[in-house]
């Protein structure tokens, strides 16, 4: 009867889940993410980061442009290796190993959804600000053995010298619209009022794409769009599945003693448990949604918030294989501390 309980709890959850969050938020998420990677150009951003390059640019490129890489803690690491051993520092390596499942736009806009706009807006600036941290530390760190990796390194000339042609980026500024007017137009009021606000933009987008687009490269957005549905999806629906079941299993006494509050302790907590326990991009939110439920302050739930997409066991154990131990170590180390800072001062000065 008991684990019956627990399978309806589940299922509850994921029946709200799919009602109000697949049509408004995530189709026109994956379809930005798709756009990302067919219309942005990887030559031109790996140049902007190799190890040579100004530090102060690199690191805000880095961390700019890791908002539109949507990975999880593990799968983001081929990226930020293949930056790394293709030529970037280390210190825009590790930001892109930080922000991309930190603080990527899929799991930004579907906190906006979930936990609110000022989550957002504090989870966006202590994403940037940890990148920057990240950044300079690894770099100062390891500077002696930058050095001597870069001299064997040589510097690729970007192709073109574009980001992105005009046409491209009305056609994602439009997919950005459709993604964010549904949840900011339509505050109140019944879900289908913003059904019809996504439905009106879809069509814009489509029209807009038809328009400028060839059918060969709308065909490749799609497919990239697929990718990240197909990779994503049935992890988000498991891990909403999940958080139901938790929900219904953890007391809310012990969430009240140990994360309740602002304080630094209920921070490094709410840290740890980010950095071991393993979180699919964006099913962060509805279990931070649920823990909030039950008595979490709102510091120690935005260290997890940030600790848990960006962070596992499995992945401290890739990077330290990947990198190397040291650079693992210092990265994980730093990224406590960090978390727990961000932890307790929101929580006891900005919320």
């Amino acid at each position: 009867m008991f684990v019956l309980e627990l399978i309806l709890a589940g299922l509850e959850a994921l029946k709200e889940y799919i009602a109000l969050h697949v049509i408004t938020c995530l189709i026109p998420a994956f379809l930005l993410a798709g756009a990302m990677v067919s219309f942005i150009s990887k030559e031109t951003i790996i140049y902007y980061l190799g190890a040579a390059a100004n530090k102060l640019k690199s690191f805000a490129l880095a961390s700019g442009g890791s908002f539109f890489v949507a990975a999880c803690s593990c799968t983001v690491i081929p990226v930020s290796s293949g930056l790394y051993y293709g030529g970037a520092g280390i210190g825009p390596a590790f930001i892109v190993l930080w922000v991309a499942p930190a603080a990527n736009i899929l799991a930004i806009i579907y906190t906006g959804a979930i936990l609110g706009s000022e989550m957002v807006i504090v989870r966006i600036l202590s994403a940037l600000a940890m990148a920057f941290v990240v950044g300079w530390v690894m770099s100062f760190v390891f500077r002696r053995e930058e050095a001597q990796r870069t001299g064997s390194l040589f510097s690729m000339n970007p192709k073109g010298g574009r980001i992105i042609s005009r046409k491209d980026l009305i056609l994602i500024l439009l997919v950005v619209a459709d993604l964010l007017a549904p949840n900011y137009l339509v505050q109140k009021g019944p879900y289908l009022h913003k059904v019809y606000v996504w439905a009106i933009g879809i069509i814009i987008v489509a029209i807009y794409a038809f328009k400028v687009k060839s059918w060969e490269e709308i065909r490749g957005w799609l497919g990239e769009t697929w990718w990240f549905v197909r990779i994503i999806l049935p992890l988000l629906l498991g891990g909403v599945f999940i958080v139901g079941i938790i929900g219904k299993l953890l007391p809310q006494q012990w969430v009240e003693n140990w994360l309740g509050g602002s304080g630094v302790f209920a921070s490094f907590l709410a840290t740890v448990i980010g950095q071991t326990m393993y979180f699919a991009t964006m099913t962060e939110a509805p279990f931070i949604h649920k823990m909030l439920g039950l008595g979490m302050g709102k510091g120690p739930a935005l260290a997890l918030l940030l600790t848990g997409p960006g962070m596992s066991l499995p992945n401290i154990l890739a990077i330290m294989k990947v990198f190397g131990f040291k650079r693992g170590i210092v990265y994980v180390i730093l990224i406590c501390i960090l978390g727990t800072f961000v932890g307790w001062f929101t929580g006891n000065f900005v919320f």
